[in-house]
């Protein structure tokens, strides 16, 4: 495995490689629930815990990727049309299907969890939060305040747009999707070493609309950057292991089961 070739630029990035449960584990319960993170923090012994934040109507910093509520609960419509009360009466866990095929956490009282839940709940847990609409700023980071969770919350955006409040952060950041794509065209014209990065740590899709992204040239010339490098979403164990091989930071994962095996961590369940 690749040798560590630059100085921990946070606290927040210390022993990697780390395993970083995507959404926190979305294959294996409701993504962006608590039953999905406490899982990937108690039963699969993640390192860091990848989640979504939006916004609600009445101001609220929820955990949720879409921008709807359709795919994950037995509700329909915009997250940013519902109040925070209206979301808790929803069943987060109505959707979800396991690698078995059953439904294992329909009426069980999953909910859409607000962010200062998820902060209470893992008091100990480091989080890679994804801003995924710019309202989520100004919320997201009175939450982080009171709970004094800067050294252990990395907040990440894909837009550069919906970022304007990054640059105030005291905790750790990373580099945009907006700059990732403009890195990965300086990366195939062989142009890297002009790129710039402005944040200590890339969170980079292993693979984007059915092309395979990431090799070793890219893993090699985003660590000569001294960037932390975390690789998106890796569920086969074969990908993981050339991933670390490769040296990479982190992987972000719905199978926290398999890349856990993989670190030595246990062994997944049967299936």
């Amino acid at each position: 495995m690749t040798g560590r070739q630059q100085p921990v630029p946070h606290p927040f990035f210390e022993g990697a490689p780390h395993l970083i449960a995507h959404r926190g584990g979305a294959a294996l319960a409701p993504e962006n629930t608590l039953a999905a993170l406490e899982d990937a923090a108690h039963r699969w012994s993640a390192d860091i815990i990848e989640i979504d934040v939006r916004t609600t109507v009445d101001g609220r910093c929820v955990l949720m990727h879409d921008p709807t509520v359709d795919r994950t609960t037995d509700g329909t419509g915009d997250v940013a049309n519902w109040t925070l009360a209206e979301l808790k009466r929803l069943d987060a866990g109505h959707n979800f299907v396991a690698l078995d095929g059953s439904r294992p956490y329909q009426r069980r009282g999953v909910t859409v969890p607000t962010i200062e839940e998820v902060l209470e709940a893992l008091p100990h847990m480091r989080f890679i939060v994804e801003v995924k609409i710019g309202t989520a700023q100004r919320p997201l980071l009175d939450a982080i305040r009171r709970a004094n969770a800067f050294e252990r919350v990395l907040i990440a955006g894909e837009r550069d747009e919906d970022r304007d409040l990054f640059p105030g952060y005291p905790g750790p950041t990373s580099e945009s999707g907006d700059s990732m794509r403009r890195l990965y065209r300086m990366h195939r014209m062989r142009l890297m070493r002009w790129w710039k990065p402005t944040h200590p740590a890339v969170q980079f899709p292993l693979d984007y609309e059915g092309r395979r992204m990431v090799d070793e040239r890219l893993v090699r010339e985003l660590k000569e950057k001294g960037l932390v490098v975390h690789i998106w979403t890796v569920n086969d164990p074969a990908d993981m292991r050339r991933l670390l091989d490769w040296g990479v930071d982190g992987v972000l994962t719905d199978r926290p089961d398999l890349l856990g095996e993989l670190m030595g961590r246990g062994s997944p369940p049967a299936r």
